[in-house]
């Protein structure tokens, strides 16, 4: 017998709307594995903490038994998803594509059961529907109707040019629960008008129609902007375990209880038992020390979860610096300024980012903090530099 009450709150958890429960409620009552469903368009090589968000969610439904089909969009990758974007986005090559894919693979069974999922590439019904079946397809929709989404909306209202191919996206992310006959879609909140396009589908082709569960969009280390490794305040899942480890120190405390929602596989009882203690008085930097410990050890191992923190304690409270920092050579015959070695070690991504570090207390060099912007390096000199707490290296310039 399925306990559906209990089955709801760990499907729950964490979301933001699901729609609609009642109908998800009477197919948990069936006690029929669900088949669950995610897409995701490889436009990365790498996945980050805010892919994982929704990876979780599949891992919830694997842990209840259902069945998880994780959708490679090699195919709507070649239209590119304009959810949230203000300008046309440019597709990928099918080569890009189908090299980023392969690394998704190796990616997701770090969280996913290899035995409980099933990997699909939506190539396989697009590549067959052809020219007529995609005009059939847009039939379905009207002009109107897509104007509705506040995407297209605002580009629209703003002059901004919108292609005629963008209105095939949400069309073919909804075919796609139709040729997976899916019984829940899983998306982030910006989404939802794509996954109630799958319902229509499906109603339309004669199918139970989809349950939709959204997902918030996770804040990247800022904590403002949605993760984003253009915006560079992401933390990949294959990045070093120091890295992670690191990276995860450094978000706020109010921000980490955010990421122990949506990022911790930990009972929801002893989330709030933390809490509870932090607001007791217990250090917060103790609890997301388990939190930074639990992602090293998804991603790579126990193990290296103890040395990132051995490391990290070793580096900013003893003041020890890294084993691996990077060496380089910089060839010049003149002095260089500091600001313009931070750039060409790759420290920072412009001479504006040095200036405002200098300004901020981040950079240091020799272990000393800088506060003169205009100080320069000697030709043959060797200087360890340092920016925020995570960033070194070792210039010498030749």
């Amino acid at each position: 017998m399925v306990d559906v009450e209990s089955s709801l709150q760990l499907i729950k958890r964490g979301c933001d709307e699901l729609l609609i429960e009642s109908e998800l409620v009477e197919r948990l009552k069936s006690g029929r594995p669900l088949r669950i469903k995610a897409g995701f368009d490889p436009t990365a090589p790498d996945l980050h903490l805010g892919h994982t968000v929704l990876i979780n969610k599949l891992r919830h439904f694997q842990d209840l038994g259902h069945h998880v089909l994780f959708l490679i969009g090699d195919f709507t990758g070649l239209i590119g998803d304009p959810t949230g974007k203000n300008t046309t986005r440019p597709p990928l090559s099918r080569e890009q594509i189908l090299e980023n894919a392969k690394t998704y693979k190796e990616q997701v069974f770090k969280i996913l059961d290899p035995e409980k999922t099933e990997v699909c590439f939506n190539s396989a019904w697009f590549d067959d529907l052809g020219a007529a079946g995609m005009i059939k397809l847009a039939a379905q929709h009207t002009v109107a109707r897509m104007l509705e989404r506040d995407d297209f909306a605002k580009r629209y209202a703003g002059g901004l040019p919108i292609a005629i191919h963008e209105f095939l996206y949400p069309l073919c992310q909804g075919y796609d629960s139709v040729a997976m006959r899916a019984d829940v879609e899983l998306g982030g909140t910006d989404q939802k008008f794509n996954l109630l396009v799958g319902r229509e589908l499906q109603k339309h082709y004669g199918q139970p129609t989809q349950c939709v569960l959204t997902m918030p969009l996770l804040e990247g280390l800022d904590g403002v902007n949605k993760m984003s490794k253009s915006l560079g305040n992401y933390i990949g899942i294959d990045e070093a375990p120091r890295e992670i480890f690191g990276k995860v120190m450094s978000v706020s405390d109010e921000l980490m209880w955010r990421y122990f929602d949506l990022l911790s596989f930990r009972d929801i009882a002893e989330i709030r038992q933390l809490k509870a203690s932090v607001g007791e008085g217990r250090n917060p930097r103790d609890v997301k020390v388990q939190l930074a410990q639990e992602l090293v050890a998804r991603f790579h191992t126990g193990k290296a979860a103890e040395e990132a923190l051995a490391e990290f304690e070793a580096r900013f409270r003893q003041g020890v610096l890294p084993e691996d920092m990077p060496e380089l050579t910089l060839q010049t015959d003149v002095p260089l300024a500091l600001v313009q070695a931070l750039k060409q070690s790759g420290l920072t991504a412009s001479t504006s980012e040095s200036l405002r570090m200098i300004e901020q207390g981040a950079v240091r060099a020799n272990g000393e903090r800088v506060a003169d912007k205009a100080i320069t390096i000697a030709v043959g000199e060797t200087i360890i530099l340092q920016v925020g707490k995570r960033k070194f290296a070792r210039v010498t310039l030749g």
